[in-house]
């Protein structure tokens, strides 16, 4: 669906909201609140896959978290490396390290996550304090296990974006541009009825064909 102008955008999402893929997307906005109210490990393998997905495909890295699962908690550095590397992931050695290190939080990450309603304090914490984790990957977990008041901004979406003429792509996505690109998509969510969570997979579907995670 290649729009070129925000009002084709727009009459694009109400289009979709009363179609068949508007049921698939609030459907899948009840999964991540469900993945939010599980226990603390399954909310750390969701941890893992957003930061599998930093540079990298997120269908590939679907299946690559499908794959690993428990072993997300369990394997060692080196073996969850190779077990990356087995399965091509592009970055087996640096998101193996990414990984072992965020554990110390795999059994507090839950109450972390859970122990305030200020979305952007939460994101700001994970950027700090998870290695690995950049704002666009916290956004990407914090939307996957509920919370609804963040943008995730990948290059799908800003394609889509500098298309319609509403920004430029950046040459760097520094927090400043972030913020600002966020600004923006907040006022598309308000004009079509949406929060971010649910705008992004509109948008996301917009410009694949699909409505991932």
């Amino acid at each position: 669906m290649k729009t070129t102008n925000i009002e084709e955008l727009l009459e694009i999402i109400q289009d979709l909201k009363r179609a068949e893929v508007g049921k698939q997307i609030n459907s899948r906005i009840r999964e991540f609140k469900k993945v939010g109210e599980a226990p603390s490990s399954e909310v750390f393998k969701e941890l893992c896959f957003c930061i599998l997905t930093a540079n990298f495909n997120a269908e590939r890295a679907l299946r690559i978290q499908n794959e690993i699962d428990d072993g997300f908690l369990s394997l060692t550095e080196d073996l969850l490396r190779k077990r990356l590397k087995s399965l091509g992931y592009r970055f087996p050695s640096s998101r193996a390290g990414y990984i072992a290190g965020a554990r110390k939080y795999r059994d507090s990450l839950k109450d972390i996550a859970g122990s305030s309603n200020d979305e952007n304090k939460l994101r700001e914490w994970l950027v700090k304090n998870v290695k690995g984790i950049g704002y666009k990957e916290a956004s990407h977990f914090l939307r996957n296990i509920g919370y609804t008041d963040l943008a995730i901004l990948d290059f799908h979406v800003i394609n889509l974006l500098a298309r319609c003429e509403l920004t430029e792509k950046p040459k760097r996505l520094t927090k400043r541009r972030y913020l600002e690109i966020e600004n923006l998509l907040r006022e598309i969510a308000r004009k079509t009825s949406l929060n971010l969570a649910e705008l992004d997979l509109y948008l996301w579907y917009m410009e694949t064909g699909k409505i991932l995670k």
